[in-house]
């Protein structure tokens, strides 16, 4: 059975003054959660291509404001009632995950229920030296970095032996009251597997619905190599992406038949007018609630 798709609205790129007005909207207007990227820092010029264009080249300008999103999330979690927020995504792999854990459990203990979390490896070399961390043991480490963040969450006492991450009995207080759901992003095969095995879901950037279709076969293919090792079953396992579709409904419900089941996107790419005026981008999350959102809920 198909489950009833939900919409978070991305917040990229915007001066900090516009994110607090816009979730505003979204929470006014029925959107389910706002969802926050993030960048640590630019590098002028990067040794690596760019995964998600053609020409590996990086689409947005280097002076794009990118708020820390825990700074930002709980900020916005403060002046609206409903929203969920999650982090699309977290570079987990550049971070100590105790120091994460604690932002993460501190802000999900502030607002109970309303938490999630997107995590993943950069691809920036210069984020990894930069920060002193090990690129060539990105992937082992965000394992066990999920380990350690998920038993840091669940409150009590923990201890960690692992390859990379070693410490005694510890408390981290205040703990959450509810779960936090850990979201896994990455498009590869590795990257699938590892959200099937150590996620409550995936978390992918822009697809065009063939590209939904393949991700969506190798995640069932991902789910038949793990096997019992897998850490929800498939109804309950989330696949969160921005697709590549007109703003309608019939679109929406498309995607959602494929397996998506919450539609991260931006709306004031949609409807006309200049993207980057504030009162357009306003309008356009009223607009799209009332023409794509409101029409799918159920009755």
């Amino acid at each position: 059975m198909m489950r009833s798709v939900r919409f978070s609205l991305a917040l990229p790129m915007l001066p900090p003054d516009r994110l607090i007005p816009l979730a505003r909207r979204a929470d006014e207007t029925g959107w389910d959660g706002v969802m926050v990227p993030e960048s640590v820092f630019a590098p002028e010029t990067v040794s690596a291509r760019y995964p998600y264009t053609e020409d590996g080249e990086r689409f947005w300008p280097l002076d794009s404001p990118f708020v820390d999103p825990w700074v930002a999330i709980p900020a916005l979690a403060a002046v609206t009632s409903r929203l969920r927020f999650g982090t699309s995504v977290n570079k987990l792999s550049l971070r100590h995950p105790l120091l994460f854990a604690k932002t993460v459990g501190s802000t999900a203990a502030m607002f109970p229920g309303r938490i999630e979390v997107g995590v993943g490896m950069s691809w920036i070399p210069e984020e990894f030296a930069w920060l002193g961390q090990d690129m060539r043991t990105r992937g082992v480490r965000l394992d066990e970095q999920i380990e350690v963040l998920r038993a840091c969450l669940a409150g009590g006492w923990v201890e960690h032996h692992g390859r990379f991450y070693d410490f005694g009995r510890l408390r981290m207080d205040p703990a959450p009251t509810e779960p936090v759901p850990v979201l896994v992003g990455g498009h590869s095969d590795p990257g699938l597997r590892r959200a099937v095995r150590l996620g409550d879901g995936w978390i992918g950037a822009q697809v065009t619905v063939d590209d939904l279709r393949d991700v969506v076969d190798r995640l069932d293919r991902a789910r038949h190599e793990v096997g019992d090792d897998a850490r929800v079953p498939a109804d309950r396992f989330e696949i969160k992406v921005t697709p590549l579709v007109a703003p309608t409904p019939e679109a929406m419900s498309e995607v959602a038949e494929l397996g998506v089941t919450e539609v991260i996107t931006v709306p004031w790419y949609f409807f006309g007018g200049d993207p980057t005026d504030p009162d357009v981008q306003f309008e356009s999350v009223a607009r799209f609630a009332a023409d794509v959102i409101d029409p799918l809920r159920p009755t």
